[in-house]
C-alpha cells in the first residue's frame, strides 16, 4: 500500500495583523530617525559652539570718523584690522586695533578676516567695491587650492542709501562673499553715550551664493544653544528671492556656518542695545526718503538762510537751528549721496516745493479776499508780483530738475 499524502492546507492570512506589523517597524524607523537628526543637530550644535568660542575677526575699510565711532565698539567682541587711505597707525594701536595700509589689500586680506565692514562715504562706495575684488577672488582661490574650500567674507555696507549698494554688492563680489545690507541710524554724536535705543537696520541679503527673500524676516537666533529648539525644522528654514523653501542644513555646512557668522555680526548691535529693523533695502530707501533726506534738504536749506540764535528765541526756533546743526555738521557728499543715490530723493524735492508754492498761494489768496487790509510793511501789489513770479520761477526751475 504506498503511501498518502494530505493535500497541503493553505496558511490562514491575517491583513490586520501584518498591517500592525509595518506600522511597528515604520514606528521604530521614525523613532532612530529622530534619535539620529537630534544626535546630528547635537554635533552641529558643538561644531557652531567651536566657531563661536573664537572671537570674530573684523576688518574695517575706511577708518575715519564713522570707521573710529564703530570699530571702538567692536573691539570689545572680535580682533579688529583696519584700512584706510590715510595712515591711521597710532590711533589703531592706542584703540587695540591693526592699521594695514589701503595699499596693501593682500596683508590686508591675509588677517582670515570673518567680516569686512565697507564704511566708506557713498560716493567712493563702488570704486572701492571694484578695487577689492580682485584681490578678494585671489585670496578666495588660494585658499581653496591651500584648503580644499573657497569661503570668502562676509561684507557688510553701512551707508545712507541701501538699494545702490545691494546692486553693487551683488554684482561686483564674488559669489563665495555673504552679503549684508546694513544702517546704523545713528553716528559719533547720536551715538556718543551708547546705541542703547537707537535704530539699526539690516537685510541679510546672499548666504551660501543665495541670494534671500528681503522680506523674510523671521529670526535665526535660535543657532545659539540656549535658544534653539532642536527638531522644530521651521526654524532652521528660509527663503530666497524666488520664494523657494532652504534648510540651512542643505547638502552642506554652508548655509548653517553663514547664517551663524552672519547673526553673531548682527549680535554684537543687538547686544549694545539697538533696535534691531530687519527691513528691505526698497523699502528702507522709500521711508528714508521721506524722513531722512527730507531732514537733511530742510536743514540744509534753512542753513542757507544765515539763521543764527537771537535773545527771543522760541523752543521751536531753537529746534531749528539745532537741526541746522544737525545737518550740515555732516558732508555735503554724504548729502548729495543721499539724493543720487535714492531713487526716490527727487520726489521728495518736487514735492516739497509743490508744498511750498501751495502754502504761499494761501498767503496769496487770504490776502486777496483782505482787500480792504492791506499789509502795512508793504502794497498789495508788491505781494502778487511777488507769488506771480514765485510760481513762475517755481514751474521752470521743476523743468530744470526733471531734465
Amino acid at each position: 500500500m504506498g503511501t498518502s499524502y494530505a493535500n497541503p492546507q493553505p496558511q490562514a492570512t491575517n491583513p490586520e495583523g501584518a498591517k500592525n506589523n509595518d506600522l511597528g517597524k515604520l514606528e521604530k524607523l521614525k523613532k532612530k530617525e529622530a534619535a539620529l537628526s537630534r544626535l546630528l543637530a547635537e554635533v552641529r550644535m558643538e561644531k557652531l559652539d567651536v566657531l563661536r568660542n573664537q572671537p570674530l575677526r573684523i576688518g574695517v575699510i575706511g577708518f575715519g570718523r564713522f570707521g573710529q565711532f564703530i570699530a571702538k565698539t567692536f573691539s570689545k567682541y572680535g580682533e579688529i584690522y583696519v584700512t584706510s587711505r590715510s595712515d591711521y597707525t597710532d590711533i589703531a594701536q592706542s584703540m587695540g586695533m591693526t592699521y594695514v595700509p589701503l595699499s596693501d589689500p593682500a596683508s590686508f586680506l591675509d588677517k582670515e578676516l570673518d567680516v569686512i565692514i565697507l564704511a566708506v562715504s557713498i560716493v567712493s562706495f563702488e570704486d572701492t567695491v571694484r578695487a577689492l575684488v580682485p584681490h578678494l577672488k585671489v585670496k578666495i582661490a588660494m585658499d581653496k587650492a591651500r584648503f580644499g574650500t573657497s569661503v570668502g567674507p562676509l561684507i557688510v555696507d553701512v551707508l545712507s542709501v541701501k538699494e545702490h549698494p545691494r546692486k553693487i554688492m551683488l554684482d561686483l563680489l564674488p559669489q563665495e562673499c555673504d552679503v549684508l545690507c546694513t544702517h546704523p541710524m545713528f553716528g559719533p554724536d547720536s551715538g556718543k553715550d551708547g546705541w542703547t535705543g537707537l535704530n539699526f537696520v539690516y537685510e541679510r541679503t546672499r548666504i551660501n551664493q543665495v541670494i534671500l527673500d528681503p522680506n523674510d524676516h523671521h529670526s535665526f537666533h535660535q543657532l545659539s544653544r540656549a535658544e534653539s529648539i532642536i527638531g522644530e525644522e521651521d526654524n532652521e528654514t528660509f527663503l530666497d528671492k524666488l520664494g523657494h523653501a532652504h534648510n540651512l542644513h542643505e547638502g552642506n555646512e554652508g548655509f548653517a556656518e553663514g547664517m551663524d557668522r552672519m547673526e553673531r555680526f548682527l549680535s554684537i548691535w543687538e547686544e549694545e542695545g539697538c533696535k534691531m529693523v530687519p527691513l528691505s533695502c526698497k523699502d528702507h530707501d522709500s521711508y528714508g526718503a521721506n524722513s531722512q533726506f527730507i531732514t537733511h534738504l530742510m536743514g540744509r536749506i534753512l542753513g542757507q538762510q544765515g539763521l543764527e540764535a537771537t535773545p527771543i528765541d522760541t523752543k521751536g526756533f531753537q529746534s531749528v537751528l539745532k537741526l541746522i546743526g544737525s545737518t550740515t555738521a555732516d558732508s555735503f557728499d554724504l548729502f548729495y549721496g543721499l539724493y543720487k543715490y535714492n531713487s526716490n530723493s527727487l520726489d521728495t524735492i518736487l514735492k516739497l516745493r509743490t508744498a511750498m508754492d501751495d502754502v504761499v498761494l494761501k498767503l496769496h489768496e487770504m490776502d486777496d479776499k483782505d482787500k480792504n487790509q492791506p499789509p502795512r510793511w508793504r502794497d498789495r501789489a508788491t505781494m502778487v508780483n511777488w507769488v506771480e513770479g514765485f510760481t513762475k520761477n517755481h514751474q521752470s526751475d521743476e523743468q530744470k530738475v526733471l531734465l
